[in-house]
């Protein structure tokens, strides 16, 4: 890419959004085709679209990086208006991957299989929200593509669902985490991210990022630091509904690198709902009506999260 282009790119969005720059840039606009985002465009659909723009001028040179690379796609179709929310919801691990095991011999995989169908359920009935599962049935799937469903589905919010295990036993209650760029804010949640990530390596997958030149990286991260924030907001929503009907292990979102919420531009969270390696916590997770109260405060945080941003008439995405 020319330095002009990048010049232009860049340019583009910060004019954008300093409301400034008046009509320097109309004569490049004519000469790339390219048609100015109304002013009522939010700022992250300004950095989504800049985005676009810079992946989309590398053409046949990202298309080869996307066969030869797991890339994750970062500028969504924009949906028509007055679609549903597409909401992924994610239960970790499956197949080959049994996730943490309980002392009484209890799987993670299939303890937050049903929990994620409890969410799908509690869901259903919401006029504006539609729900999708990565995996509805015992089968593993690698990290990377997990993103990819969702996507590949225009997913408005990704909600990786588990029951993880710690060194100690005595480790309890239930966390959400988002994603951080800039390391763990505390070592359960570095040790989390780790454990999480290392469980590719059961079936011998690997994520792999596609190397981004230097406008992309710019923008990407943009993009990924306003993802963050929208996912932490989402973590707030989330650990409200739990709180009244479950012990916490962490009174706020916590951030590590965790590989699966690596979306550019869907918020993301990982909720932990319980430690399956804590005997009391096992039993609990293995009730049915546990499974389905913690699958409706996640439901209900879900919820209130798109109402907050209604209410301040912004948008996710």
């Amino acid at each position: 890419m020319s330095i002009m282009l990048i010049g232009y790119y860049i340019t583009s969005a910060f004019c954008f959004l300093s409301k400034g720059c008046g009509q320097m840039l109309n004569p490049l606009n004519k000469f790339l085709h390219f048609q100015p985002l109304p002013r009522s465009a939010t700022r992250r659909q300004v950095l989504l679209t800049g985005l676009g723009l810079a992946f989309g001028a590398f053409g046949s040179r990202f298309a080869q990086a996307q066969q030869n690379e797991h890339v994750t796609k970062v500028a969504p179709k924009p949906k028509p208006p007055g679609a549903k929310k597409l909401v992924m919801i994610d239960p970790g691990h499956g197949g080959i991957d049994s996730g943490a095991i309980g002392h009484e011999g209890s799987e993670e995989k299939h303890v937050v299989l049903e929990i994620a169908n409890y969410v799908r359920q509690h869901l259903a009935s919401h006029p504006n929200i539609e729900v999708k599962l990565t995996r509805d049935a015992d089968h593993f799937i690698p990290l990377y593509q997990r993103v990819e469903i969702a996507h590949q589905h225009q997913a408005d919010l990704f909600v990786s669902i588990h029951a993880d295990g710690y060194i100690s036993p005595e480790a309890s209650g239930a966390s959400v985490f988002a994603l951080s760029n800039r390391g763990a804010t505390s070592a359960m949640a570095r040790y989390m991210s780790q454990k999480e990530n290392d469980a590719d390596l059961v079936a011998g997958a690997k994520y792999k990022e596609a190397d981004n030149n230097y406008l992309q990286q710019v923008l990407f991260d943009l993009v990924q630091t306003d993802t963050i924030k929208n996912s932490l907001t989402l973590g707030h929503h989330v650990l409200d509904r739990i709180r009244p009907i479950h012990h916490l292990h962490s009174q706020q979102t916590e951030q590590a690198a965790f590989a699966v919420l690596k979306s550019p531009s869907i918020p993301s969270i990982l909720v932990e709902t319980s430690f399956i390696t804590n005997h009391e916590e096992e039993q609990l997770l293995n009730t049915t009506a546990f499974r389905q109260e913690i699958a409706g405060a996640i439901s209900q945080g879900i919820v209130n999260f798109f109402a907050y941003f209604d209410a301040h008439e912004r948008i996710p995405r």
